[in-house]
């Protein structure tokens, strides 16, 4: 009876592991490796994410260092970082780069704040959309006779106890980070 449901798990988890992806997006006022490894870096004419020509690593709480697997990169990482409008102080010491981060004030904050409720509106509305076309699936096969209507209250219950699960966990998440932006 619960076939419909199943086959909608993945679509669950990937949007809620978009969702944290996101999350580790956002500013604190700590660095942390996933604030640039996704940085599109001019590769040899391809454009590549950064973690997969670079390691880095974080020497102080408000310092990144990259150090490039291909010194002749190391160019084109530092016009890729100061590419970005993150407000990065971005240092080419030759061998490696230091990306140092500014400190956040309270408008700063305030704006990450904002871009994180927003963020967490899209997760919500993304597991909202799944659970409609769950129940649409449920209420198709309740017409066609396939289920009955009790099994499509059952559906419908099991499917909201779901949303409400992922519910809480983005927003246990997104208070979380919120005061982690917040801490000065």
């Amino acid at each position: 009876m619960y076939e419909i449901i199943e086959q909608y798990d993945d679509k669950w988890n990937s949007a809620y592991e978009y969702f944290t992806k996101e999350l580790k997006t956002l500013r604190s006022n700590r660095a942390h490796a996933s604030l640039i490894e996704d940085i599109k870096v001019d590769y040899y004419g391809t454009p590549t994410p950064l973690k997969q020509i670079a390691t880095i690593t974080i020497p102080e709480p408000r310092q990144m260092l990259v150090e490039a697997w291909d010194n002749q990169v190391l160019k084109d990482i530092e016009t890729a970082l100061q590419g970005t409008d993150n407000g990065f102080a971005v240092v080419n010491d030759g061998s490696s780069i230091r990306v140092t981060l500014p400190d956040m004030t309270e408008e700063t904050r305030k704006q990450t704040v904002q871009l994180l409720h927003k963020k967490t509106e899209e997760a919500r509305v993304s597991i909202r959309k799944i659970r409609e076309d769950i129940l649409k699936q449920a209420k198709a096969q309740k017409e066609s006779g396939e289920i009955s209507e009790d099994e499509f209250f059952d559906i419908q219950k099991k499917v909201q106890e779901i949303v409400d699960k992922f519910n809480a966990s983005i927003k246990e998440d997104a208070e979380l980070k919120e005061k982690e932006i917040m801490t000065v």
